[in-house]
């Protein structure tokens, strides 16, 4: 059965509503005194996660090879809204800090420092290979991981000073977070 195009499609709502929300809460946090670090490399993500889904409408087979793989990448959809939900109003899809926030420490942060780019990277394996494009997973999976290495960095340089404090009462997360 042909499932290739409705699950493009409902992955495509799915992160134009994550972005009508990042953004709201983006321009709460920016209201509220915040600043963005990092800003440059945000455009590439917005063209490697847009040009993963063209590719995949392009390339892909029309019935998943691996249901399996299809029905895990739906349950990752269930974690990703946890993480979402989890760090609240804090969470957007730009790295912004808000002095003298809270560190998180509910949900999957209570273990995790970035589960949201897991569960990302999980996603950009998992979809293509449900769907038998092998050589696509691979390839945006490695693009990804060179994205999100640097967004690392420069998210975890951004929050080093309230982590430290915060690490010692055992809290593991920031907010506001990007991922």
């Amino acid at each position: 059965m042909p499932l290739l195009y409705p699950t493009l499609a409902v992955v495509a709502l799915l992160r134009l509503a994550e972005l009508v929300l990042a953004r709201r809460n983006a321009a709460r946090l920016l209201g509220q005194g915040g600043h963005e670090i990092g800003a440059g490399h945000y455009p590439l993500f917005f063209l490697l996660h847009g040009s993963w889904l063209v590719a995949l409408a392009f390339v892909a087979a029309p019935a998943p090879r691996w249901p399996a793989l299809l029905a895990l990448f739906a349950l990752l959809q269930l974690a990703r809204g946890w993480t979402i939900c989890s760090l609240g109003p804090f969470w957007t899809t730009r790295i912004i800090t808000l002095p003298g926030a809270p560190l998180v420490r509910r949900g999957p942060y209570r273990w995790l420092r970035h589960p949201n780019y897991l569960i990302v990277a999980a996603e950009i394996a998992l979809l293509p290979l449900a769907f038998g494009a092998v050589w696509l997973a691979v390839v945006f999976s490695a693009l990804n991981a060179v994205l999100l290495w640097h967004r690392v960095r420069i998210e975890d340089a951004a929050l080093a000073g309230r982590r430290g404090l915060d690490d010692r009462a055992g809290a593991r997360h920031s907010t506001p977070r990007a991922d």
